[in-house]
């Protein structure tokens, strides 16, 4: 409510672009506590501990959680207060911030990110949808894109490399891969509907962009109670390179190696491939991912 004190637990990765914008979490809290909320800061060295004190902060009682950082830590957020009335809110401070772009959130001016949060704690949140991704005996959140193909592959890498720093380290991963660009036999369930097919690229998007800015499915929409299969039929590395750079631009969805199909429930499977959700690693295929609507309330 508008001009009330709230407790906001507020979870600061402290690596988010390689430290290069380590200055973002303490501003973020001062203009919280400036703005008169009791704020809970935790901020840990080691992710796995960031992750449990964070679920201890807001278990023993906050009126929202805020993350600072990038897609992983959205992630992060997502997973702890799914289907809960506790809000999530994101100052974009990492390498890739898909998911606070998508929800309109600046994430190029700081200053700009935190008065849209402070904004936002004064309004009824706005309620999106996220999906589950069942791996296993375990079954985890994402609010962004699942990819389980040469984007994973090329996510993998760029976890990896330590230089370039930033969004480049994808184009860069992305043309190392490349030399051994092949098709990948996929066996998908979508909907109830089984189907085998080559493709190069599967991702099942519930947002627009992954990977610090490519729009693979521009027509997302967080809201709509569906999903996006997105697939990339095998093709040249050649004609693979010309066709990329439209990724970017969104400028490649009437291209006929490209298809969308929209979906509630998919199963991927296929060997030797690993599934990465909202940029964070899931592990090989089989996946099975579920939309559910309305589950993540949002600062945005």
């Amino acid at each position: 409510m508008a001009g009330s004190t709230l407790t906001v637990v507020v979870a600061v990765n402290p690596m988010a672009s390689f430290g290069h914008r380590a200055e973002v979490g303490p501003l973020a809290i001062r203009r919280l506590r400036d703005a008169g909320h009791n704020v809970i800061d935790i901020d840990q060295a080691n992710i796995e501990l960031l992750r449990r004190e964070t679920i201890r902060a807001v278990e023993a009682g906050a009126d929202a959680l805020v993350v600072v950082g990038g897609d992983g830590m959205a992630n992060l957020g997502a997973n702890i207060v799914a289907q809960t009335d506790i809000p999530l809110g994101i100052v974009p401070s990492g390498t890739g911030n898909d998911l606070a772009d998508g929800l309109g959130i600046p994430i190029d001016d700081t200053e700009a990110a935190i008065a849209r949060l402070l904004d936002a704690l004064g309004r009824p949140p706005r309620v999106i949808d996220a999906a589950t991704v069942r791996h296993g005996e375990l079954t985890t959140w994402f609010a962004g894109v699942l990819s389980a193909g040469f984007d994973a592959i090329v996510n993998e890498r760029a976890n990896l490399m330590t230089r370039p720093r930033g969004r480049s380290r994808y184009v860069f991963a992305l043309l190392r891969e490349l030399a051994t660009l092949k098709p990948i036999p996929y066996e998908i369930v979508a909907d109830g509907v089984p189907s085998s097919t080559g493709a190069l690229l599967i991702s099942v998007a519930n947002n627009r962009a992954l990977g610090g800015g490519m729009r693979i499915v521009p027509h997302a929409d967080l809201e709509d109670g569906m999903l996006d299969l997105f697939v990339v039929t095998p093709m040249s590395r050649l004609a693979f390179l010309r066709v990329f750079p439209k990724v970017f631009s969104g400028a490649h969805t009437e291209l006929p190696v490209v298809s969308f199909q929209r979906v509630r429930s998919v199963t991927l499977t296929a060997p030797g491939v690993i599934a990465y959700a909202d940029g964070e690693r899931i592990g090989p295929l089989p996946v099975e991912i579920t939309v559910v609507p309305g589950a993540l309330k949002v600062l945005a």
